[in-house]
């Protein structure tokens, strides 16, 4: 997809680019993986399906954004109107209860979003409310069999993390039981799979745990 003239480019790597397009019924995000170079535009499009699917699956639900338009090489979602967690560092107690519930409602739907320890993913609204965003990394299985039940779990111990940072006081017993006793699939993820995701993060894609898009656009 052409970009328009007025619009914003929000992120630029291997996987495509990531545009602010603003329209008569306003603002929405534009995932556009044509730009992308062909050794790394299949990954692209297989991420970009990925998040498609589970964007469908959970249509309707607030605090993540709505489908608009999906094909091989753009998806086109709501725009999701709120600042970056650690940017705006949530410390009431409302906006984690709200994410638990928020977590619920996407696993209900068959959703794991395996991406919610980076706080870029999250966002706080102008109301305060949570949501969720990037779902390239996301897996819909309505079945929800033993292994979604594990992912769902990190999903929840990720979230628990974030209030560890920022409302630590307000960590029940039970929650603080979830955070030390990590699954088995995080820990030998930990162990393996998760060194070679930075090296390819960090290494060849340039990123930072806590960049943001603006951040990536600098540099790149």
């Amino acid at each position: 997809m052409m970009p328009r003239q007025d619009d914003k480019l929000l992120k630029r790597d291997l996987f495509g680019e990531v545009r602010l397009q603003y329209s008569d019924s306003g603002p929405r995000i534009i995932r556009d993986v044509s730009s992308a170079p062909l050794w790394t535009r299949w990954v692209a499009r297989r991420l970009m399906a990925r998040e498609a699917r589970t964007l469908a699956a959970t249509d309707g639900l607030s605090g993540v954004p709505e489908l608009l338009h999906s094909d091989d090489d753009v998806l086109l979602r709501s725009y999701l109107n709120g600042k970056p967690m650690q940017v705006a560092r949530p410390a009431h107690p409302d906006y984690f209860r709200n994410a638990l519930h928020l977590l619920r409602r996407l696993h209900s739907l068959g959703v794991v979003h395996n991406d919610l320890a980076k706080e870029p993913n999250w966002l706080v609204t102008p109301e305060g409310q949570p949501a969720v965003i990037d779902f390239q990394l996301a897996w819909y299985s309505p079945q929800r069999g033993r292994l979604f039940r594990l992912l769902a779990r990190e999903d929840l111990r990720h979230m628990l993390k974030h209030k560890r940072t920022y409302l630590p006081h307000r960590l029940t017993s039970r929650e603080r039981a979830i955070l030390d006793s990590p699954s088995l699939l995080a820990r030998v993820w930990k162990a393996t799979g998760k060194r070679v995701y930075l090296f390819v993060t960090r290494r060849l894609l340039g990123w930072a745990d806590r960049e943001g898009a603006g951040d990536r656009i600098r540099r790149n």
